[in-house]
Order: C-alpha cells, then structure tokens, then sequence
C-alpha cells in the first residue's frame, strides 16, 4: 500500500501498521464473498483514511462510486469491518478531491499526463492506499512495483517482458499480452509497468483500467450522446493498460470499440498491454479478429507459483516488518501449505500478522495451524473450474476449446453443462464467475445446466456413473 501520509492515530499514538492490516483482513474478507470483477471495480479503487470513534472513514474518487457503494454493499462492507475490528460500529465513504478527478474533470479536463499523478490530499491524520493515474483511468497501487515483484521461473519471462516495455521508449513488441490465473502477479506487472514509464517519462499519457471500467466508460458515452470524446480520449494516449480483458466477452458493442481503439493505438506505434485469465487463442465469445490482433505481438504467460517462489515473496513480506518476528519453520510451511496463488498466500500472511499484532501472541508454527487452519483445510486440496474443464474435455475426448466455445453438438454440449454442474457442485465460485470461465456466458446458462444434470442423473445411469467417477478423481 502507499506509503502512509500521518503520524497520529485516533487515540493520538504514534500510528502502527495495526489500521493497515485491518484494512487488508477486510479487503480479503470480501473478496471472498463477492465475484472477483465486482471487487476489482468498486472496492479496490477505495482507500482507508481513519477510523474515528467507531467510525471507519473511506474515500471514494468518485461521487458515482460512493453513491452506488452505500447504496449497495453499505451493510456488507460494515460487517465486514465488525469481523476485524468490533469497535467499528459504522462507516462513511467520503469523496476526496484529488485522489481521482471527479465527473467535471473527465468532462472538461479529458486526460491528465502521468506527469500530474500526485498523491491525494488529504489530513495529516489519513493513510491512503491507492494513487490516481489519469482522471478516467483507475488508480494505482503503490505497493505494485518492479521493485517489490519477486521473480521466479514461473514469471520470470512475463517480468522481463514488462520491464523492457517500461524501459524503452521504442515499442519493440506490440501489445504485450500477459495471462495466468487468478492471483499470479498480471495486475501488479501492470502496475509496475505504469509506475515506472512515469519515473522514466514523465510527458507521456498513461492509462490504466480493468476491460470492465472501459465498458463501462463506453456505455456511459453512449448514454450521454459523447462517444466522440471517449474515442479521443483513449486513442490519444501512450500507453494502454486493460485488465481481465475476457470480461469482455460475448460484449459485441464494447469488442467493436476496444478493436478499433487497439487498431488506432497499433497504428500510432502506441503501446498497448492487456493482461487476461486465458491465452488469446482461448479466449472465447471474443472475436476472432480480435484475438488474431492479441497474437501480433508478445504474448507472456505466468505459470502458477512453485515451493521457491512462495518462499521468497513470504520472506520479502518478513522483512518489511522487522517488528514482528516471524520463525523461518513457519514461513516455510506457508509456502508448502498454500499453493493456490499469490494473493491467498499474501492474505493468509496478512491474517497470521494482524492476529499476532492485535492479540499480542508470537507467531509460532502452532499459532499459524491454528488462526489459519481453515484456509490450510481448503487447500489440502482445492478443486478448480479450470482443472474441471480439462478433466471432463480429457474424459470425454473432446478440445478444451471446444468445451468452452458456443458449439451446441451434443458431443460438446452435454460435456460442458457437465463441467458446469461439478464446477458448481465441488468449487466455492459464484454462478456468475463460473459462466465466466466457460467462455464469458450469463449465470443462467449456468443453473439451467445445474438443473439438467440434476434431473437426467436421476434416470440415465450412465451419466450417473460418468459423475460418480469424475467426483472421485478429484476427491482422490
């Protein structure tokens, strides 16, 4: 997180990490409750400034996003912030001038230069997590640097990838496309990324958002009859950075405009970085214009993290709190324990931490067992809609591609509710999120396959068998 910007906590104490960590056990608190799009989008953007006689006090960049959190997720961000903190017994999210431009500067100011990133103002009491890019880019995350990146050979050719885009001011590969799983590290390299081109060049136009928030931003111009200053404002920059651009699927108006956007930016020797869950060869109900366009220039993948990866990233975070004393036995157990991704192994690290600082227990290896043994319980073993999608296409011989496609052959289609039915039955995902993996479909399509596999399991014993055998495989 950015650095913090007072001195003075509510009780008038030097201020610890303690609010901090807070923040982080509520930030992860929903992400595990709410799909991952939904977080990226309104709850990332917020940043903590304090929390003043029971009340925890947020900021918003934008009177939109504050109006539509309270309206919406009022309730679950508070209890949220009763899990972690019981004294918190109300919340308020203000707009702070300066931490992103508001509805009149994207009208009247169009882009800022990434010369013009400043920090938000804010009292000297604040601690503020996220610093704005542009005023119709998302913010950025302090803490997502080349610096604090740990390199291992499951993204070493990503890292190296990004760096050299950062660095050069001739763009030698374009675009980079980055993939990998939920949790590898593609959002922090583009962080990295946007960082280091303002240190580097500092005139150049830079923007940053998730393929969500471009929809989003292009609906809202087509609403507003003011597409002409959307397109403006997006082809007129340096550097393009979309996130999870599979969000984008089976979308056609936002793919017709990302297609020509990509092309006007390509033409310009603009550089363009976009980062996805899938290789664009798989990223399916996108066009395939579009994804032969995604293969024109360096396409990185990021593998899922092996046992010396973890092991560094977990010693990285050691060392940045030199207060807390952490034995090396149970870094290097949470690194053999949990091998999900990046971002569960930071988040355990961040619960075992905040537990240890606010109950005054040291972290021992049964300490850690303990406060974390739900999470240690998950991951014993984790099925994945990913592993799902390749057992059942390796089970009934059939493409992965075609599984995920918009084929509707029997030989494909019964396959793929399949999937959908164990991925729903064996995984903690959302129907939503599911669809989403199965090449971008709505979350009904996902409970009317649900619903049929139920009923026509109930009389076909084959399929029954079918189920019964696969369920094993992953129990095993």
């Amino acid at each position: 997180m950015a650095s913090e910007l007072g001195q003075q906590n509510v009780k008038g104490t030097p201020m610890s990490n303690t609010i901090d960590m807070q923040w982080n056990l509520v930030l992860d608190t929903l992400r595990t409750e709410i799909d991952e799009n939904t977080y990226k989008s309104w709850f990332k953007p917020l940043a903590l400034i304090n929390i003043d006689g029971g009340r925890a006090i947020m900021a918003a960049p934008t009177r939109f996003m504050r109006n539509w959190l309270l309206s919406n997720f009022a309730e679950r961000l508070k209890n949220a912030w009763q899990r972690v903190n019981m004294e918190v017994t109300d919340i308020d999210i203000i707009v702070l001038s300066g931490f992103q431009g508001t509805d009149k500067d994207i009208e009247d100011d169009g882009i800022q230069k990434s010369e013009s990133i400043t920090k938000p103002k804010v009292k000297s009491n604040a601690s503020v997590k996220m610093v704005s890019e542009s005023s119709f880019g998302a913010p950025l995350d302090a803490r997502f640097t080349f610096d604090s990146f740990v390199v291992g050979k499951s993204n070493e050719f990503a890292y190296a990838a990004a760096r050299r885009v950062a660095e050069n001011k001739d763009v030698n590969f374009n675009p980079l496309f980055l993939h990998g799983g939920v949790g590898l590290g593609k959002t922090h390299l583009m962080h990295s990324i946007a960082w280091a081109m303002r240190e580097n060049f500092p005139n150049k136009k830079v923007v940053y958002l998730s393929a969500e928030q471009f929809m989003y931003q292009f609906i809202s111009s087509i609403r507003y009859k003011d597409t002409m200053s959307f397109k403006e404002k997006f082809r007129n920059v340096d550097l393009l950075m979309i996130d999870d651009l599979q969000f984008i699927a089976n979308k056609n108006s936002t793919q017709e405009e990302f297609f020509h956007t990509f092309n006007a930016l390509i033409d310009h020797n603009r550089q363009v970085v976009l980062s996805a869950d899938r290789s664009p060869s798989n990223l399916e109900g996108v066009e395939e214009r579009i994804r032969s366009r995604l293969g024109w220039g360096l396409v990185a993948d990021i593998h899922p993290t092996d046992y010396e990866l973890r092991l560094g990233i977990l010693q990285q975070k050691a060392n940045n709190i030199p207060e807390v004393e952490i034995q090396s036995e149970v870094i290097e157990f949470l690194a053999r324990r949990i091998s999900s991704n990046v971002r569960e192994l930071e988040g355990a690290f961040n619960r075992m931490v905040a537990h240890s600082t606010l109950i005054g227990r040291p972290i021992t290896l049964d300490m850690t067992q303990e406060v974390l043994q739900d999470l240690l319980r998950a991951n014993d073993r984790r099925v994945t809609v990913d592993e799902i999608q390749r057992q059942v296409a390796d089970y009934y011989n059939i493409k992965l591609s075609d599984l995920l496609s918009a084929r509707r052959a029997r030989q494909v289609a019964r396959p793929r509710q399949l999937a959908m039915y164990l991925s729903k039955q064996l995984t903690s995902m959302s129907l939503p999120a599911i669809g989403r993996k199965f090449g971008g479909r709505d979350h009904t399509t996902v409970m009317h396959a649900v619903k049929r596999i139920e009923e026509l399991r109930q009389t076909d014993s084959v399929l029954e068998e079918d189920i019964l055998h696969l369920e094993r495989m992953f129990s095993t």
